[in-house]
């Protein structure tokens, strides 16, 4: 049976850190009971698969029917094979034989449709938005009936929140009470939002993993990740700031894994703003930001400096030739002189007496965020814009675009956590906006053109549409690139088998063991 309660986030961090009485940690004395170490920023609010953010699915907790390789490939996950008819409209996926959820029961077709249908139901999941008529049980596996065509199923089912849980995961009203899954570690112990404890599973179907124990501990503040990683206090830390990284890399006994993951971090813009709805106002402050100054002095790599908004790591989408978004503070003053902004008394920009003021709102969770707000800060009011940053809580954004309260803010957009990137690029653009994309922003070409990448185009023309798409977005900035991201990973030297997925699927540490 899990474990499962509630503590605060500072007790935790005291503990791992071994601050509070008593105690201790040594690799020698975890090696003996085999637990693998891992801390991360992440913060683990419920256990609603929406939620999660894909801790359980990149802990390898729980599976989905479809996953994906390191290069973005779809992969069987529970579904050992699929096939569509109908033109696209019926799609039929075939269960993987003899699966074990951690409670010991069968996985079913009927537990897999209830786990689905369940989910489905949540906006916060990409499925709510595919056209499903039906999701019905057949002998082997499940056959989704859908309204229209819509060859991108199997891609969305590699998202976390299509996790297929047990049916005792559930309570009475539907909800996730316990993390109930097939993956090759179960849950042992929870304390939300800052710590879990899995153990192989036996019954796994696969081969069984060469670690037996899994801790995770949240540290949420980047330099006692830093500290830990560098002084034995955890065998793998997620998500190390440069600062971090350098104090990684002149340690002793650990070494920084690194992958260049198909994100970025931008600024989303309100634009039905009465400022920030004028296009030469978005375009003054995109050319006001020094984006190659602010990698190299936040980043430590000059080359993560956006170009444009999809990364090189997006190689179907990211356009080499198209012209690059550059900083000239001169031109940026010329274009707001020219849209009738003129200098106040204290150098602020004023237009029919009011003066050039935004907010922008971020979150400490990527630690360089916050300290990228203030490079942009400092990079707006050489211009004359005067923007006051407020750092909070990341679930702010999708609350202040629903109220319509929000002028700018600056996230790290993850491009690909469906595998294929249009999923989440349709939903980034979505007319109707979208909480970590566009805001009261439309394009009718952009509409055309992602509605033709959907209906499924030769790959000549998927190319074409691909380019509009990113043209369109160079052009009209109603989201504006700041940088793109490499996630970096500090791995000890008595660990072996590590490996860095671009996509995040997973954190692949069923395939990790002790270095002999």
């Amino acid at each position: 049976m899990q474990r499962y309660r509630r503590t605060s986030a500072a007790v935790t961090v005291a503990l791992v850190l071994g601050l509070a009485p008593g105690c201790s940690a040594s690799r020698a004395d975890d090696h003996s009971s085999d637990t693998l170490r891992v801390v991360g920023p992440f913060e683990i609010h419920s256990l609603e698969p929406t939620a999660t953010s894909g801790f359980f699915t990149r802990l390898e907790v729980a599976e989905t029917l479809v996953t994906a390789d390191l290069e973005g490939e779809l992969a069987p996950g529970l579904a050992s094979e699929w096939s569509s008819a109908r033109g696209g409209r019926t799609w039929t996926f075939e269960l993987v034989p003899g699966v074990t959820f951690h409670d010991g029961t069968p996985l079913t077709p009927e537990a897999a449709a209830h786990a689905l249908d369940t989910v489905r139901n949540d906006e916060a999941s990409p499925l709510a938005e595919a056209p499903i008529e039906e999701i019905t049980a057949t002998d082997s596996g499940l056959r989704f009936d859908l309204s229209e065509r819509y060859l991108t199923l199997p891609a969305v089912l590699t998202h976390y929140s299509t996790m297929i849980l047990a049916p005792a995961a559930y309570d009475d009203d539907g909800r996730v009470a316990e993390m109930v899954g097939t993956g090759p570690y179960r849950i042992d112990h929870i304390e939300l939002p800052a710590s879990v404890e899995v153990t192989r599973f036996d019954d796994w179907r696969g081969t069984a993993p060469a670690i037996e124990h899994i801790s995770f501990q949240t540290v949420t503040r980047p330099e006692a990740r830093a500290l830990m990683a560098a002084g034995d206090q955890a065998d793998v830390v997620f998500h190390l700031e440069p600062a971090g990284r350098q104090q990684v890399e002149a340690a002793d006994g650990v070494e920084l894994v690194s992958t260049l993951q198909p994100r970025t971090i931008l600024l989303k813009v309100n634009s039905d703003h009465p400022v920030l709805g004028e296009l030469a106002v978005r375009r003054a402050l995109s050319m006001a930001l020094d984006r190659e100054a602010m990698a190299e002095a936040v980043l430590r790599e000059p080359g993560l400096a956006a170009t444009q908004l999809l990364p090189p790591s997006l190689t179907a989408w990211n356009q080499p030739d198209l012209a690059p978004l550059e900083h000239d503070a001169d031109a940026a003053r010329e274009l707001l002189e020219d849209a009738g902004w003129t200098p106040g008394s204290d150098g602020i920009l004023e237009k029919d007496g009011e003066p050039l003021r935004l907010s922008l709102v971020t979150y400490p969770d990527r630690p360089e965020l916050p300290t990228l707000a203030t490079a942009i800060q400092a990079s707006a009011q050489e211009v004359g814009i005067d923007i006051e940053v407020d750092v909070t809580n990341s679930t702010e954004i999708p609350v202040r675009h629903a109220d319509d309260t929000l002028e700018l803010a600056l996230i790290a957009r993850h491009f690909a956590l469906v595998s294929d990137p249009l999923v989440t690029i349709a939903d980034t653009f979505a007319a109707e906006g979208s909480d970590w994309g566009v805001h009261n922003w439309s394009d009718p070409a952009m509409t055309a053109a992602i509605d033709g990448l959907l209906a499924g185009p030769s790959e000549t023309r998927a190319a074409e549409l691909r380019r509009t798409v990113a043209t369109i977005a160079q052009e009209q900035l109603p989201l504006v690139p700041v940088a793109w991201y490499r996630m970096n990973a500090a791995v000890a030297d008595g660990v072996d088998g590590f490996v860095m997925d671009p996509l995040e699927t997973s954190w692949h540490l069923s395939e990790v063991r002790w270095a002999s």
